[in-house]
């Protein structure tokens, strides 16, 4: 039987295949650690086959690329001096072919196609993690609590963050309806559950507050691009005050105390200074991508003590930035914050200046959530880690481009099945 090339890398005829490879790298990305290899090279398989198939199409001109891929690169370079090389150079490798994979997929399907298959694969996630779940100590707050398939309930709670938003965006922004009513419908209780069960503050705050986010860019949509702008700014500098106000009187304090937090945040303000003084000590290069956690390393031995992290592996600043100034220094670290806002101000101004963008809408939701949980976790400087995968799909599709062929729709209209997306 033979197997026409469209259903493969068209993105307008792959939808089946796009959502299979979606759901099952979501998989992967959560339990890669518990199915070992075998789960990588299916990962990598069902993305660089696309290049077998028709490599000017899975690849185009990775000129446009090269801001996107200019963090893996410098970590790459920095596995030369890292004082685990062996570890350093073979995370770096990964971590580039993960956000080739990221590429691949901007090229080959439509962000509704990632979106259903979002669905689906948070969905086995959170099935698996059900059915074959657990409860674990946790070393930062000193708790037992629910992590599912997990070795950690922040872990189980990102997905879960995850579930709600893509059900959100599915049902809201694409307008899904028929047999995606009750699919979206069941996975967004699944994710609600699991949520509320990770008791994950971090994964509860963000997700309230992304949803949030979006239902009041929604509501900008009604108007037209410069008056979004207007009221836009408005709301950036209410919400400011807003916020300083709050700070003032103590809401953070009262926010933490809901989930039996202290203003220590459980021990991660002592990390973080761990953090800045390891920093402190290569400021400029850092000591290496993947270069502090490492056995026998005489620093991360002594930080896995002090959080009884008997694993010796899993660990982390609980930082992205303090993360990535150790490993990588202010040359990496600028990188990455490069990327990471060029993106998130990319798609907003999409947001802002257009009269019609579902699609850029939702990846500016996702690129808020990367963003509030970079100062907490480390999603995106990871490989084979579904907050990097969508980190540089979304970069992808702002560098590619996207022209929008919009139709003659009322104000405000966000059905993105009447905005025909071209990719140049």
């Amino acid at each position: 039987m033979r197997i026409a090339k469209s259903s493969l890398v068209d993105s307008r005829r792959n939808q089946p295949y796009g959502m299979l490879a979606v759901a099952l790298s979501f998989f992967v990305f959560a339990y890669s650690s518990k199915f070992g290899q075998i789960s990588i090279l299916a990962y990598y398989g069902l993305w660089f086959l696309l290049v077998l198939v028709d490599y000017r199409q899975a690849l185009g001109r990775y000129s446009k690329y090269i801001w996107i891929f200019s963090f893996a690169l410098f970590c790459f370079v920095s596995a030369f001096w890292s004082p685990a090389f062996g570890v350093s150079l073979r995370t770096a490798i990964q971590y580039l072919t993960h956000v080739a994979c990221a590429l691949i997929a901007v090229r080959t399907m439509t962000l509704q196609t990632l979106i259903k298959g979002a669905v689906l694969g948070v969905g086995l996630v959170l099935v698996y993690s059900l059915l074959f779940g657990n409860y674990l100590f946790d070393s930062m707050d000193g708790t037992f609590g629910f992590v599912g398939a997990f070795s950690s309930k922040n872990q189980l709670g990102f997905f879960a963050s995850l579930g709600v938003f893509f059900c959100y965006t599915a049902v809201t922004v694409f307008r899904l309806r028929g047999l995606w009513l009750p699919i979206t419908g069941v996975v967004a209780l699944l994710s609600a559950y699991c949520l509320a069960a990770s008791q994950s503050a971090t994964s509860v705050i963000t997700t309230v507050g992304v949803v949030a986010l979006c239902i009041g860019m929604q509501g900008f949509m009604f108007f037209s691009p410069g008056h979004r702008r207007i009221f836009f700014s408005g709301g950036l500098i209410l919400g400011v005050v807003a916020a300083t106000a709050a700070l003032q009187v103590g809401a953070m304090d009262a926010i933490l105390g809901i989930f039996g937090k202290d203003s220590t945040l459980t021990g991660r303000t002592y990390l973080w200074q761990q953090g800045i003084a390891a920093a402190a000590r290569s400021p400029y290069f850092g000591m290496g991508y993947q270069g502090f956690w490492v056995v026998g390393f005489a620093d991360a031995e002594r930080l896995w003590q002090d959080f009884f992290i008997t694993g010796r592996s899993g660990f982390h600043f609980h930082n992205t930035y303090i993360e990535t100034m150790v490993e990588t220094g202010v040359a990496g670290t600028f990188l990455l914050v490069f990327t990471l806002l060029t993106t998130l101000v990319g798609h907003l101004r999409r947001v802002l200046t257009q009269a019609s963008t579902p699609e850029s809408l939702v990846l500016f939701g996702i690129m808020s959530l990367l963003l509030i949980r970079s100062f907490v976790e480390i999603d995106i400087i990871n490989p084979y880690q579904v907050g990097s995968f969508l980190f540089y799909f979304a970069a992808g599709r702002l560098a590619t481009g996207l022209a929008y062929a919009e139709r003659p729709q009322p104000r405000g209209m966000m059905i993105a099945g009447q905005t025909g997306l071209q990719m140049r």
